[in-house]
């Protein structure tokens, strides 16, 4: 079966033909979709030279856990969590059961991609978005418990309501900027509820500029008639429909998840009435008796 110009596929149940071969970022979705702190796709970060000196430790692990597309966020976690500067770099002890500042250098980095890693599955399980699993790196996995019962996705109201229950309402003085400038300076006693926000700072949101665009399509155009694999991801094995998607994304220098349920989770939901001329846009389809969606494909419209 040939990839043309517009491809779907659907479970391993069906796949069609491209009739426009290009490829997706924005999801479409209801009307009502809303919130504040929903999916946004981070193309690069911004974090200290302490921190990047951590990234070849960072990359080894990331890929023995399978997490390589996350390594920008994990980055920027580390900002958050140390600076850099902290033996234990992630502040992964806890989720281990420890005290605080338990593990070395090393086995921070490690303990810290498995965690992150072991959220990113539950987080699939459940159906939940790549901010709830950025928050529950903070607040320990019931956290996206919390966010299964309550949409699926993260907004920042989320992790403040789970904080006062779990506080009991007790709120402490934070004068950390993002709080000053979203309620004047505080937080309730548990975890820190403005973990995405002040992991996001550091994350560049991925802007789609004619030449971003037209890097895409440039790479995704080389790939015409290419058969289609299941399960391929690059030249060398061919492409399946979120494969080729993560590598043209890849190439633009966009880092996107493996699957069409992840690459779902971390996209921007937007109506259909905010598409844009020459826009591009994810159709996935939605299996109604089980929830997921199943790219992928996009067209330039005019």
């Amino acid at each position: 079966m040939k990839l043309r110009h517009l491809f779907f596929a659907c479970s391993g149940v069906f796949v069609m033909m491209f009739s426009l071969l290009l490829l997706v970022v924005i999801v479409f979705s209801d009307e009502e979709d809303g919130g504040s702190g929903g999916n946004l796709i981070y193309g690069g970060v911004s974090v200290s030279q302490e921190v990047l000196a951590h990234k070849p430790m960072l990359e080894k692990y990331a890929r023995e856990y399978g997490i390589e597309e996350y390594l920008n966020v994990l980055l920027a976690i580390i900002q958050v969590e140390s600076g850099g500067t902290l033996e234990d770099v992630m502040q992964s002890s806890e989720s281990l059961g420890l005290p605080p500042n338990s593990l070395s250098t090393e086995e921070s980095i490690k303990q810290g991609c498995k965690y992150f890693s072991e959220l990113l599955a539950a987080a699939e399980t459940k159906g939940c978005d790549l901010n709830s699993v950025i928050q529950s790196y903070n607040y320990g996995g019931g956290f996206l418990d919390y966010v299964a019962g309550h949409g699926k996705k993260y907004t920042f109201e989320l992790a403040e309501s789970f904080a006062r229950d779990k506080s009991g309402g007790k709120k402490v003085t934070y004068t950390n900027p993002v709080a000053v400038e979203k309620n004047g300076g505080w937080r309730y006693s548990y975890g820190n509820m403005f973990y995405v926000l002040l992991v996001s700072q550091y994350l560049t949101v991925a802007q789609f500029d004619d030449e971003t665009v037209q890097a895409i399509m440039e790479e995704a155009l080389k790939y015409e008639g290419w058969t289609y694999v299941y399960g391929g991801d690059s030249p060398s094995t061919s492409f399946d429909c979120s494969g080729l998607v993560q590598w043209c994304y890849g190439k633009a220098g966009i880092a996107l998840p493996r699957t069409a349920q992840e690459q779902y989770n971390v996209t921007q939901h937007i109506p259909l009435s905010e598409a844009k001329a020459r826009g591009f846009g994810l159709f996935p389809f939605h299996l109604q008796c089980r929830n997921l969606y199943h790219p992928c494909g996009a067209v330039c419209g005019k």
